[in-house]
């Protein structure tokens, strides 16, 4: 098979030589090459289009964002975002998604330790792989290795139907490459009175506030990144935060939500698969869970044990997945009643909830 190839583009040339040197040591990824800007890069391009590119945000000579922009208007490359976690870049990264970034992922520290190193070269390759498989579009430029655990080492598995009945509706929604998009289209749809929702998007610690932040900006319900002990109410979203677990819980008819710093699951953290099996747990047929765009297979076991419970259970369909992997894997578990496209999907639980 053809190996992917990889392009990287950052100003340290420490950065440069770690990540060339994480990515070359994985079966089926080459580096194409490398680069210490967006010129450099261009330059590259011109000679050998690469499958994916990694790319920093803040460098010289022109910053990250604009040859973004510059790709998806011009021709359209898979986009890894790499970047530090700080407040100022957690912003910037989220605007990179909007312009049409594939993913984003923390950059290393120098002082990370070879366990650290394997569990991001593990995350890189997984990030990469996810990103070759990409249905990336052209875009107008815009104005504005790990144990693999199962959800049992965070929650044992639901005994039978939720304890206490309750005729408030819950979605529980999980999501991984491209989700930052499906989300931002799934929930702007909806109005004020939906039902409470609870999200697991898969993103680093740190970004999925600012996610957070923006998507309240642009929806009619609020959304908010979940604190411990938030109630779930109609007309609100919480998203998981990163690097924590986030469960259903229910005291009498009120459902609220418990942040988890437990083991990663399916190398995740937070992980659909633990989000779905809680609430297969405690909201049973109450609930509607959404398993949308992403890589791999989480959440695939918790929807099965949500329709077992007779929650009502939804996948998006492949035309509109930016990768088809989670759904397809729920599909292929039959946890699946219904799949449909991402602009369908809020249409419909609103006459079904």
């Amino acid at each position: 098979m053809k190996k992917i190839s990889v392009l990287i583009v950052d100003d340290s040339a420490v950065i440069r030589q770690t990540l060339s040197q994480l990515l070359s040591s994985e079966p089926g990824i080459e580096v194409l090459g490398t680069a210490a800007d967006p010129y450099l890069a261009a330059a590259k391009i011109a000679e050998e289009i690469p499958d994916v590119i990694t790319l920093d945000v803040e460098m010289p000579r022109m910053d990250g964002l604009t040859f973004l922009r510059k790709i998806m208007a011009q021709h359209p490359i898979a986009v890894v975002i790499i970047s530090s976690l700080t407040e100022k870049g957690t912003e910037t990264a989220i605007r990179a998604l909007e312009y049409g970034a594939v993913e984003v992922i923390a950059k290393p520290r120098f002082s990370n330790t070879g366990e650290l190193l394997d569990a991001f070269r593990d995350k890189l390759a997984d990030t990469i792989k996810a990103a070759a498989q990409a249905r990336v579009k052209r875009r107008n430029p815009v104005i504005q290795v790990t144990p693999k655990h199962s959800a049992s080492v965070i929650l044992k598995p639901t005994q039978g139907t939720s304890l206490i009945q309750t005729t408030e509706k819950v979605i529980a929604v999980g999501a991984s490459t491209g989700g930052t998009e499906a989300l931002k289209v799934f929930l702007e749809a909806l109005p004020l009175d939906a039902p409470g929702i609870v999200i697991v998007q898969h993103m680093p610690e740190h970004f999925t506030r600012s996610f957070a932040n923006r998507l309240n900006d642009l929806c009619r319900i609020t959304v908010k990144e979940a604190q411990n002990g938030d109630t779930v109410i109609r007309g609100q979203a919480l998203i998981a935060p990163g690097n924590r677990h986030l469960l259903l819980k229910r005291s009498g008819a009120r459902y609220y939500v418990d942040l988890n710093d437990g083991l990663p699951v399916n190398r995740h953290r937070p992980s659909v698969d633990v989000l779905f099996r809680s609430v297969a747990s405690y909201a049973g047929k109450n609930a509607i869970g959404i398993i949308m765009t992403g890589m791999g297979n989480d959440g695939a076991q918790g929807l099965l044990e949500m329709k077992n419970a007779g929650a009502y259970t939804i996948a998006q369909d492949e035309r509109s997945c930016v990768v088809f992997g989670m759904p397809k894997e729920a599909i292929g578990l039959n946890a699946v009643d219904k799949v449909m496209s991402l602009e369908q999907i809020a249409p419909y639980i609103q006459r079904y909830s």
